[in-house]
């Protein structure tokens, strides 16, 4: 039987938040409405979620402080929709821990599929592997429980950031470059933008470099992309 995923989506306009839920349902996922920041806060202390949709504009917390809760605790998928659409936004919800984000007023399908693509991501960097864990240097990934330590301290990386790190360890000595990252992680075509790759790859230096400062673990080869320093 398959597993039932279980969707949580944060949004306060009932329209929005009723249309997202039809979607979800369409695509066999199993949705819970929140209405608040307050409420969305109690869903997610009283179960696992497989993916929260988040709204940043909330009543009773912002969906920036939610996201941070998210992201404090663990590999939940998130997508960020908001009429919130600025680059400058954008850029700071990716740093702060979110997986995608999709500008109000949104297209049911991409919705559909950028919510397919993630867990699809998801679900490859939790299941391809046969052994259980990866270690490169200092780092050891638990690929059955998803956890990552460096140097004896666990990090809290997103899908995408923990999906990048799987990738550069399974294949220590490739040079990965930005559109192999993109189409590896994202697993759609890669249009040239290098700045999604960007944000996600210095976000995750930085957890490891805050690890462990007197370490260097990703180098990038200029002209041709990144791989794990020898």
């Amino acid at each position: 039987m398959e597993q039932q995923i279980n969707i949580l989506v944060v949004e306060d306009d009932n329209e929005i938040n009723q249309l997202l839920c039809k979607i979800l349902k369409k695509c066999n996922y199993f949705p819970q409405p929140a209405y608040s920041g307050t409420e969305a806060v109690l869903y997610l202390e009283k179960q696992t979620w497989d993916l929260v949709l988040l709204d940043l504009m909330l009543p009773g917390m912002t969906g920036e402080e939610i996201l941070a809760k998210i992201t404090s605790k663990g590999h939940v998928p998130v997508i960020i929709i908001s009429a919130k659409d600025e680059q400058q936004t954008k850029i700071t919800s990716l740093r702060s821990g979110a997986d995608d984000f999709i500008s109000k007023p949104f297209d049911v399908e991409e919705v559909s599929a950028r919510i397919e693509s993630l867990l699809r991501r998801y679900k490859y960097t939790n299941d391809s592997f046969k052994e259980n864990e990866l270690i490169h240097k200092d780092i050891h990934i638990d690929l059955e429980a998803k956890t990552v330590y460096v140097n004896g301290t666990m990090l809290s990386l997103t899908v995408r950031e923990y999906a990048i790190l799987v990738l550069l360890m399974t294949s220590p000595k490739k040079v990965f470059s930005k559109s192999n990252v993109f189409e590896s992680v994202w697993n759609e075509s890669f249009q040239g933008d290098d700045n999604t790759v960007n944000v996600h790859m210095s976000n995750l230096r930085n957890k490891l470099s805050k690890a462990n400062p007197e370490e260097e673990y990703i180098e990038t080869i200029w002209g041709m992309g990144y791989r794990l320093k020898s």
